[in-house]
């Protein structure tokens, strides 16, 4: 068992309460090689849920779909009530796209309650946004939602500040998930204070890099075939070098702290405020117990500015291109809208 103690967080200003830290389930089941067994899956999950760590993250596209039925297995038997349970719609498996459309929204979260076997979703994102329906005619079909007791919360995934402005404007938002750790800050321009302003929490997504800022050079080298991060930039040779350097400077920091490149790399989110909250992915109970231990880690004001420089040298884009992000989420204006 985790020993240290995970403390809960109001996320956002509309009443979900969290842990402190949460965990990203979508490597149990998807795009970082083979599933894993899912007995194996539903112990790291038991496991989490008895260390603290409640705030579960899923989306419908995970496997597709496998995900989401691992954590209706996981969460059988009286569990249910114990968790945080988030997952998402509107990246349309086998190439198809991204769907903001009320008829699609409405059909997703029937078919997300089925899988997760539960009669209500507590935080319920739109993974990517639909570039082609206006955000207001997606988070009208949202509220609707949330009024029929189908989802108590509504968050967005890699949306930009004035497409989080324009869906705020509708329905509150609770929460905006986005990448953001030491090697992913393009959203402090605009996008977290944008969140801050309106009272949103923030979830963060790949804290650790995609595994980079824990295992650095060990875990590119061991990347399989079929392993999607393979493909990403800052994986490739011309930037791999660079990035080298990046991690073993963290590396160094984090043995002057007594302490893990992961745990340092969490703590640094911690400490952005409490209004964050990470969502760190494993299949190990191990890796659980050492992202718990971030949570014990006190960084300075020289310790945060050291870090920021350090992560400043980081190479090569977050995603292949063709993979959407705020930078593209803005969608046209309502007035263009006509249903069909």
């Amino acid at each position: 068992m985790a020993t240290t103690m995970v403390p809960r967080i109001k996320l956002g200003s509309q009443g979900l309460e969290v842990s402190a830290q949460g965990l990203g389930c979508m490597g149990m089941s998807a795009f970082y090689g083979a599933p894993k067994p899912e007995a194996d899956m539903i112990n790291l999950i038991h496991y989490a849920l008895n260390s603290g760590v409640t705030f579960l993250d899923t989306s419908d596209v995970y496997g597709p779909h496998t995900n989401e039925i691992l954590l209706a297995k996981a969460l059988g038997g009286g569990m249910r009530d114990k968790v945080e349970l988030a997952t998402k719609f509107g990246i349309r498996g086998g190439g198809r796209g991204i769907c903001g459309d009320p008829a699609y929204v409405r059909a997703s979260c029937e078919a997300s309650l089925k899988r997760l076997d539960v009669e209500c979703i507590d935080l319920y994102y739109q993974h990517r946004i639909d570039k082609h329906i206006p955000i207001e005619v997606t988070m009208g079909e949202l509220k609707k939602l949330v009024e029929e007791g189908k989802i108590k919360y509504v968050g967005l995934s890699e949306a930009s500040a004035s497409t989080i402005r324009r869906a705020h404007a509708i329905h509150p938002v609770t929460a905006v998930q986005l990448e953001w750790s030491l090697w992913s800050r393009d959203a402090e321009e605009e996008i977290i204070p944008t969140c801050r302003e309106l009272g949103i929490g923030i979830v963060a997504y790949s804290p650790l890099g995609r595994g980079f800022l824990s295992s650095g050079p060990n875990l590119v080298e061991n990347l399989s075939e079929v392993d999607r991060r393979k493909n990403h930039p800052r994986f490739q040779a011309e930037n791999a070098e660079q990035n080298y350097n990046l991690y073993e400077r963290i590396n160094k920091v984090a043995a002057k702290k007594g302490c893990t490149p992961s745990q340092l790399a969490l703590a640094w989110l911690h400490h952005q405020g409490n209004d964050v909250c990470p969502i760190p992915g494993t299949t190990k109970i191990e890796n659980l117990n050492q992202n718990i231990g971030a949570l014990s880690v006190n960084l300075t004001a020289e310790d945060m500015s050291e870090l920021e420089s350090i992560a400043s040298a980081v190479k090569g884009d977050r995603y292949p291109p063709g993979i959407s992000t705020w930078k593209d989420s803005d969608t046209p204006p309502l007035s263009t809208w006509k249903a069909t």
